[in-house]
């Protein structure tokens, strides 16, 4: 199979889907260590899309920990279910912060799932919000 290129225009189209910033962990891009990815929400190794309705800009902590992944499970009910899918789904229907502002709480099955499988409350990411909240640039306002 030839490697197929994200074009620039496709990928110009992602990131401004995003509004900058990761549509899992909800970093913002601005004020990322490292560039964000256009990441395959189905792997190409699973049969995904160089599509826009596949893609999704994600921080190199969550493209590294969903990998190839399209499911997990549930750490509450032990059931394997879908991760979330930022093109098919509302962020804010799995997924809440909690008082502080600092952590993502999975609120569904699948947002449990995906909190624990891309590990979105990694030490680094809350201290990061807890300073970026305190600057009144958390949570960032995007489209959820």
């Amino acid at each position: 199979m030839p490697d197929e290129r994200i074009s620039t225009e496709l990928r110009r189209k992602v990131v401004e889907q995003a509004a900058g910033c990761c549509e899992y962990c909800h970093s913002q891009a601005q004020f990322a260590m490292q560039s964000f990815s256009v990441e395959h929400i189905v792997p190409r190794a699973r049969g995904g899309t160089n599509t826009l309705d596949n893609l999704a800009l994600a921080c190199q902590g969550c493209n590294n920990h969903k990998y190839l992944k399209t499911e997990d499970r549930d750490p509450i009910t032990g059931m394997v279910v879908p991760l979330f899918h930022p093109r098919q789904q509302r962020w804010n229907d799995h997924f809440v912060w909690s008082e502080d502002y600092t952590l993502i709480i999975g609120i569904t099955p699948i947002g449990r799932a995906t909190v624990e499988a891309l590990r979105l409350n990694r030490p680094g990411l809350v201290n990061l919000r807890r300073v970026l909240y305190a600057m009144g640039e958390h949570p960032p306002h995007v489209r959820s």
